[in-house]
This record gives structure tokens, C-alpha cells and sequence, in this order.
């Protein structure tokens, strides 16, 4: 599949020029904006929201950091500052619903934005693939066919634990006709990727085993043609791992909605 859209993505000023408004914004992210593997989920979400109609538009340059990764190192003056720049864009354009790409993003605007009066409906990319397979928008039919594959799920740290989300993106490989098989750490006993809380952003400390490699000898026991995630962050730390481990030619690592976008032939 081309990795270029065949259609546009508007921005919130281009619907607006038109006297239109969105039913979702979808907040892209830092790492669906600018890194080259979380790229290919952002056109995937948007793949979706084309396919089944959704009117929805992205930020585009007016878009920043949601200030996770300064909160979690502890600079609570500059998150306060990027949060506060972005309720004012989302309240200047009277944003109520958003869906996100990234577990972080989604956590921060959730449940930190309302105290600085950034009050919206906030939604995590396998929460709306959910919906749109309860509602029978999509069917995981017509497109590449998962049959006899063995799935494993990581569970992203402030989706799972911190949001107790875990039902969502498991209904959306639970409608392949793949296996799907759990690690021994998974939903709310779930293990880090090893990249929350800024920490992606520093060199790991001093000790026996990298968390991601920990993680990653998990997931390989469940012998998985694909592991399948949920969140930018971990597919870094994942993919890592499996690098390290000499798996990739063996094992994918796939985003829920990269997967949902080959099972529906989009």
C-alpha cells in the first residue's frame, strides 16, 4: 500500500475559512507529527476517519507539545506554559471531542488540561476503532487476512494502568481471525516499555537489563508473528527490542490501527 493519502487532511483554520466545523479534532502529536514509524500510524488514523465518513481535522503548525514529557521530568512551569498555549487554540476554535494517537497525549489533555480550563471529550485511537467495530463500520473483511497469526498486545502504561483502558484495543484484534495471546505481565499488571515519563529522552541508568529488553523476552515467549501496540513510545521501545534480539525478520510490530487498516483493505 502507497504510504501517500490519497485525499486531504484539512486543518481546523481551513474548515473554519469554510464555514464548517469538525465532529472530532484528531491531535496528531509529537511523534505522529515528526517521527518517521509513528508517521505511518497518523496516516492510518486518518485512513480510518476517511473510510468511515467521520468529519474530522488536525491543528496542523498550530499544534504543540501537550507538555507530557516536561510534566513527567518535572518542569511544571514549561508544561503549564505549553498547556496553556493549547487550550486557548482549542478553546478559539470550540474544540468538544478529540481523539488521539498517543497514550500520552490522550492523558494529559484527559485528565490534566481541565484544571488549567481545557475541558473536552477526549478519546484514544483503539477507543474510537472500537466503536466503529461496535457500530459495524468496520469489519476486518476484504483486506489482509490475519488467519493463523499469533497476536500479543502490549498494554500502554497511561493507557491501561492510568486509564484503565483495556477492553478497546483488544476488541479490535479479537474481530481478526488471528490468535491472541496474552504475556504474563499484561492489563493492569501490565510492564513499562521503559519510555514513560520522559524517560525516551535520557540515557537508561545503571543496571542489569534495559526495561524494553525485559519487556521484549515477554513478549517473544508468547512465540507472536506480531506485537501489536497502542502507542508511539512503545513501538520505539518494542522495535527496539526486537532489533536487538535479531526477531525482526520474524516478528512484526504493528500499531492497532495499522492492523486494522490491513485487515479492512483500506
Amino acid at each position: 500500500m502507497s504510504e501517500k493519502l490519497n485525499f486531504e487532511v484539512p486543518t481546523m483554520a481551513q474548515l473554519i475559512a469554510r464555514g464548517e466545523e469538525p465532529e472530532i479534532l484528531f491531535w496528531v502529536g509529537c511523534a505522529g507529527s515528526y517521527d518517521e514509524r509513528a508517521q505511518k500510524t497518523t496516516r492510518d488514523i486518518c485512513r480510518i476517519l476517511h473510510h468511515v465518513g467521520i468529519k474530522y481535522a488536525v491543528l496542523g503548525t498550530e499544534e504543540s507539545c501537550t507538555g507530557d514529557p516536561a510534566k513527567r521530568a518535572g518542569n511544571e512551569f514549561l508544561f503549564q506554559m505549553q498547556a496553556m498555549t493549547n487550550i486557548e487554540v482549542l478553546n478559539g476554535y470550540n474544540i468538544k471531542k478529540i481523539v488521539t494517537g498517543c497514550p500520552h497525549c490522550f492523558n494529559t489533555i484527559k485528565n490534566e488540561y481541565p484544571g488549567l480550563g481545557g475541558d473536552y471529550e477526549v478519546i484514544h485511537h483503539t477507543q474510537l476503532i472500537q466503536q466503529l467495530i461496535d457500530e459495524g463500520k468496520l469489519k476486518a473483511e476484504g483486506g489482509e487476512s490475519f488467519k493463523g497469526k499469533k497476536i500479543t498486545y502490549h498494554d500502554p502504561c497511561y493507557l491501561g494502568r492510568g486509564n484503565d483502558v483495556y477492553e478497546a484495543p483488544r476488541k479490535a484484534l479479537e474481530v481478526l481471525d488471528a490468535q491472541l495471546v496474552e504475556m504474563k505481565r499484561c492489563k493492569s499488571n501490565g510492564l513499562c516499555c521503559g519510555a514513560g515519563g520522559a524517560q525516551m529522552f535520557k540515557e537508561p541508568e545503571k543496571g542489569f537489563k534495559d526495561i524494553n529488553i525485559e519487556r521484549i523476552e515477554e513478549a517473544l515467549e508468547t512465540q507472536p508473528s506480531i506485537i501489536a501496540a497502542g502507542c508511539p513510545f512503545c513501538m520505539t521501545m518494542l522495535s527496539d527490542g526486537v532489533k536487538l534480539k535479531d526477531q525482526d525478520q520474524h516478528v512484526q510490530v504493528l500499531d492497532i490501527a495499522e492492523i486494522t487498516v490491513r485487515a479492512n483493505g483500506l
